[in-house]
């Protein structure tokens, strides 16, 4: 007869290794049939899609010939036959490994990032092998064991409250007050039978994978409402002994940078992963000054799980973490994950990967999620330090920073001035803040959604910002804001903003600088290769169009021009402009704005070097443009040198009910036309001038909030004899294309007549999101939360593209405008042109661009590759498994 490695008699079994015995209800007489399960031999037919991640794993352990105790897999069918009280025969499954043989059961789910139920150790321990254990290893080691699975079943089998478990040093009083705990809880005394144990044990853990809590959360990681869950039963390496005995974890890079690194820890006379945890005698792995270490107590076994380090990196195409134990000297491997990671060690890792031949570029590109290069654009809070959250809020913008509080941009300017970081708190910002937004290290609101103003302005900035922080009050005229828990912070106190967590944390938290490197840069290149959609930058200012530049956007998708007049200089000039009585008046005003645009746009060209530039017209409201309160207005009185009273009248009469559906965008350009005429002389003549220093410009000129194609018409007669008479008065000639931003539902449902006007259509999905919800996006932000919870939205369409809403309008206005025009350009240009989700979306549309704020740019990048590969046949990095050969 065969026997086990621990010399014990073995069932037969096919070659395949499944047993030849079925595990077996416990309703013996209706002789059912669970299923079988099979030991993980190297031939074993063994696959995550039926037996789990883990079970696979090890199997691969096996074939790589690392000593893992003998193990046997249970697939989804029977944990979900298991859980639904088809018991099985499970002390037909405990014979498998021999009389006595203690055992653990780990989960093992399709995916490991889909988690699952605890693992149990110890199974099988009982008083009688307490005794036997107690002659080879001694009385203090094998009460121990019997006390740890004591407290284990109690508190995760048999779901007693661990309060009554006191977390005492084991000892015969400590497991006998243990054992009475669980006795008076329970009224019978703590189960003695292995097989009865190994029964309650798998019961347990398959009904907590089929638990409601256990459902959402899974769900919310990607995982299918019914994924399946497998276990493995494995043979109990104890890690006590005489000799060298313990357990440790080890990896092999370093989980925060990725470089290669050997962390983790060993702990003597211990099981699982307790050594992982600071103090209580663990040792170092490497030589280290701060105390003793495996690699001096047994080298050789150091060595050697270097060498399973290397084997399981290039066998399973991945950075893993290895459990280990030695037992008496000799060394196990229990069980190996996916070493955990943060953002810029993925990036690392997954490059480092494919430079050594260990897997292609094209994975190297699928492995890193889009939004964890997010994370290596700006600093982060260090995942070690400690945090004290004050609020949360809308991690509108990533990043985070620290800095002493302000409430007004004269106060973040002023601030900046002395060189010390401040934070802007603001109950919302508007454009009169963009000054204080540039001078400050990060925005906090305490109104707003993903697309209010500082929202916007914070991303297209790189600025971490916090909005819709609605559990504060912020009292800007008492100089404090007060946090939902009643603690109070004043102007000049430090805060850290979390923008990727949308957290504000009170003090100075410590943070990690961006990582930038050449991995970062190495991975977007390979991504480029592959993607098949453009992706553009919206920057509003030569310093945006600079690190557009260094993000390698393929040009601007969208300037908006009115950002360049909130500079002292200009903004002083603009409201001449708005207080102008008459056309001649305003035209001498905007006459001292051309020559600061004309710059603007000179420098954009170059900056661009050929590449596109799409302009936007001006669009806000002009009020947006005047002071706030009647110390503003005051001052404004005493630059344009008139009364109060007209200032305040004027001011009064520009105002709107509805500023954002009332008079701005083409609406302007049509009721004070020398806006527009002095925009479109700008450009022209930037263009003129940039292109005598390179390749000749094509300056794309975009009419923001088209409704009518008789709007269209009228500007473009406009624009067309403005550039008729620039080429005149500068003898050059120059090419420009004109188009329109879709941002009403009636210019989505018109496209094909607005197309004939037109050579490209950038859809504004901003306001056409507002638009087609008749939502405000500034205010949707305190009723969002609630909405998506209950299920009337599945996502915050100001976040994330509502394909079947909005994605109708786009789907409409491209059949149509491309009907009428065969050569037109499609694209997105608002903020969700950054999304995963709405490249998907623009790809299967047809679309040619997609434009998003500087800082989104990597990130679609990325994600429009694997859009790319995923198409081909490649997973996507939520739904990858383990990559096993």
């Amino acid at each position: 007869m065969r026997v086990s490695r621990a010399g014990h008699p073995r069932l037969p079994r096919r070659r395949d290794g499944v047993c030849c015995t079925p595990i077996r209800s416990a309703a013996v007489q209706q002789h059912r049939q669970i299923a079988q399960f099979t030991e993980l031999t190297p031939k074993a037919k063994i696959a995550s899609e039926t037996h789990g991640w883990r079970a696979k794993c090890l199997q691969r352990l096996v074939r790589l010939e690392m000593p893992v105790p003998q193990t046997v897999a249970l697939p989804f069918d029977t944990v979900r036959a298991i859980a639904a009280g088809n018991l099985p025969d499970t002390a037909g499954l405990l014979a498998h490994f021999g009389e006595g043989q203690l055992v653990s059961v780990r989960p093992s789910s399709e995916n490991p990032d889909w988690g699952g139920p605890g693992t149990i150790l110890n199974i099988g321990m009982n008083e009688s092998r307490r005794a036997a254990l107690a002659k080879v290893h001694g009385a203090e080691a094998a009460t121990a064991l019997y006390m740890h699975f004591v407290q284990l079943y109690s508190t995760h089998v048999a779901r007693l409250d661990p309060d009554l478990f006191e977390p005492a040093p084991p000892s015969e009083a400590a497991l006998a007050r243990a054992l009475a705990a669980y006795e008076a809880e329970m009224d019978e005394s703590f189960p003695q039978d292995p097989a009865q144990q190994l029964t309650e044990v798998l019961r347990s853990m398959a009904r907590a994978w089929e638990g409601t809590s256990a459902r959402l959360l899974r769900q919310a990681k990607g995982a299918p409402a019914e994924a399946g869950l497998g276990l493995v039963v494995q043979a109990m390496a104890l890690g006590v002994g005489s000799g060298n005995s313990g357990s440790g974890v080890i990896q092999f890079a370093d989980s925060t940078t990725g470089q290669p690194q050997v962390t983790g820890r060993f702990q003597a006379q211990v099981q699982g992963r307790v050594s992982v945890r600071e103090g209580g005698g663990a040792l170092y792995l490497t030589r280290d000054p701060r105390g003793p270490s495996l690699e001096e107590l047994a080298p050789e076994v150091f060595a050697r799980l270097m060498e399973y380090g290397k084997c399981a990196r290039a066998g399973l195409r991945e950075e893993m973490q290895i459990e280990f134990t030695l037992e008496d000297g000799k060394l196990w491997v229990l069980d190996a994950v996916k070493m955990p990671r943060a953002s810029r060690a993925a990036v690392r890792i997954a490059v480092a990967l494919a430079e050594d031949g260990i897997i292609s570029r094209e994975e190297a590109v699928v492995r890193v999620e889009p939004a964890a290069l997010s994370e290596l654009l700006h600093p982060q809070v260090d995942p070690a330090a400690r945090r004290d959250p004050v609020a949360r809020g809308i991690g509108a913008s990533p990043g985070a920073a620290q800095g002493r509080i302000v409430f007004t941009s004269a106060a973040a300017q002023a601030s900046a001035a002395r060189g010390e970081p401040c934070i802007l708190v603001r109950r919302e910002t508007t454009p009169e803040d963009i000054r204080g937004m540039h001078a400050a290290s990060a925005v906090l609101t305490e109104r707003g959604g993903m697309t209010s103003h500082a929202a916007v302005i914070g991303r297209g900035l790189g600025l971490p910002c916090v909005v819709g922080a609605s559990g504060l009050r912020i009292d800007a005229h008492a100089g404090k804001v007060v946090a939902g828990d009643g603690r109070s912070f004043r102007e000049g106190d430090l805060i850290t903003i979390d923008a990727t967590r949308g957290e504000v944390l009170a003090g100075a938290a410590a943070l990690l600088e961006p990582a930038l490197d050449d991995a970062f840069r190495l991975l977007l290149s390979w991504a480029d290769a592959f993607r098949d959609i453009g992706v553009r930058a919206n920057a509003d200012t030569p310093a945006d169009a600079r690190l557009a530049r260094g993000f390698e956007a393929e040009g601007i998708g969208l300037c908006r021009t009115e950002h360049m007049f909130f500079e002292e200089d200009r903004l002083t000039v603009m409201r001449e402009m708005i207080f102008a009585d008459t056309s001649e008046d305003r035209r001498a005003a905007l006459d001292r704005l051309l020559p600061m645009q004309r710059a603007d746009f000179t420098r954009l060209f170059g900056i661009m070097q050929g590449l596109p530039v799409c302009i936007r017209l001006f669009d806000p409201p002009l009020h947006e443009f005047l002071p706030h309160g009647r110390e503003g207005l005051r001052n404004l009185a005493d630059a344009l040198d008139r009364p109060l009273s007209e200032i305040i009248r004027r001011a009064e009469a520009l105002a709107e009910f509805n500023p954002m559906l009332g008079m701005r965008g083409v609406r302007l350009g049509i009721t004070l036309p020398e806006i527009y005429d002095m925009q479109a002389r700008a450009i022209f003549e930037a263009t003129v001038e940039a292109s005598r220093n390179g390749a000749p410009i094509v300056p794309e000129i975009m009419i923001p909030l088209v409704s009518a194609k008789r709007e269209v018409e009228i500007v473009k007669a406009r624009i067309d004899a403005v550039a008729a008479s620039v080429r005149m008065e500068l003898g050059a000639d120059f090419d420009y294309r004109l188009g329109v931003m879709v941002e009403t539902p009636r210019a989505a449902l018109r496209a094909g007549e607005i197309a004939q006007h037109a050579s490209f259509l950038s859809f504004g999905t901003n306001d056409l999101t507002q638009m087609t919800y008749g939502l405000s996006r500034d205010d949707a932000g305190r009723f969002m939360h609630t909405y998506v919870q209950r299920g009337v939205f599945t996502e915050d369409p100001f976040h994330i593209l509502d394909v079947d809403g909005v994605g109708e309008f786009l789907l409409i206005a491209a059949e149509r405008g491309r009907k009428a025009r065969a050569d037109l350009t499609l694209s997105i240009c608002g903020e969700h042109g950054g999304n995963p989700e709405s490249i998907e979306f623009c790809r299967k549309a047809g679309f040619d661009y997609v434009s998003c704020s500087s800082f989104r740019v990597p990130v679609a990048r990325l994600a429009a590759a694997q859009l790319a590969l995923r198409e081909k046949g490649m997973p996507s990095p939520r739904t990858r498994p383990l990559p096993l050969r």
